[in-house]
């Protein structure tokens, strides 16, 4: 038989496509069969790893890419860059954990739970970002349409979901409650990270129930890290540094980013 016919019986894609570079690489390095070998099962194992993250990111409806290695520590110093380091090595995601990140708007809460998702999505685990205002819209809908179960179960798959902007919108009884039943399916089962401007002491008003506050924050923080962020927002810093911020339109921005924060 062929290796032309070969390679794709076994599903060999990646390597068939650079089999001649890796046949010509193994005779100027004088590789031994072993070696070939190895370098072309990594070369296959590689493509599809690769595929596997496209699929894995295209899937998780990422509103961008961004990784931890663009993230600037440097303008937000409070930052425990070793507390980053083990969330990175996805310990949490094993271990079923949640990660909060909480600080006003601008301080870069996105850019790590995005980061951390892109970790694990690389790491082969199945993610989705979701802000929360779709969230709860899904659940309204599905529980309107009498498919709650189904859509419970299908937002249960992801082992981390991200769940962003977190307190910018109140909720009602309702929303709340079916806020509560996901985070009573995913509890020790799947990890969340989430973003938030509020501060825990103010989702009882968040809420509108101080008690489903509680029950959610005991199922929320039981097994999680908390990072909370204080500093300058990052867009406030680069429109000041291309000069496109007078003073007084500094503070009118910076006004409008604490009322944000306060809602």
């Amino acid at each position: 038989m062929q290796l032309a016919s070969l390679l794709p019986r076994l599903k060999l894609e990646h390597l068939g496509a650079a089999l001649d570079t890796l046949c010509e690489q193994a005779a100027k390095d004088d590789l031994g069969y072993r070696e070939f070998l190895e370098r072309a099962l990594a070369t296959e194992w590689q493509g599809r790893h690769q595929k596997g993250l496209e699929s894995r990111l295209k899937q998780a409806r990422l509103p961008w890419i961004k990784t931890l290695e663009q993230f600037d520590f440097s303008f937000q110093p409070g930052i425990d860059r070793k507390v980053i380091r083990e969330l990175a090595g996805l310990r949490f995601v094993e271990r079923n954990e949640n990660v909060i990140l909480l600080g006003p708007p601008g301080v870069g809460k996105t850019h790590l739970a995005i980061a951390l998702g892109v970790k694990a999505a690389t790491a082969s685990h199945r993610l989705l970002f979701m802000p929360l205002d779709r969230l709860i819209s899904a659940l309204i809908k599905a529980k309107q349409e009498n498919r709650l179960e189904r859509q419970l179960q299908q937002l249960c798959y992801a082992r981390v979901l991200i769940l962003d902007e977190f307190g910018y919108l109140p909720m009602n009884r309702e929303e709340a409650s079916l806020f509560f039943r996901l985070l009573s399916r995913r509890y020790e089962k799947a990890s969340i990270i989430l973003t938030s401007n509020k501060s825990f002491i103010d989702w009882g008003e968040l809420f509108g129930d101080q008690v489903l506050a509680t029950a959610i924050l005991d199922r929320l923080l039981h097994h999680s890290t908390t990072i909370n962020i204080k500093g300058e927002s990052y867009r406030l810093k680069e429109k000041r540094k291309a000069g496109l911020l007078s003073v007084s339109s500094q503070l009118e921005l910076t006004s409008e980013e604490e009322i944000r924060s306060k809602k």
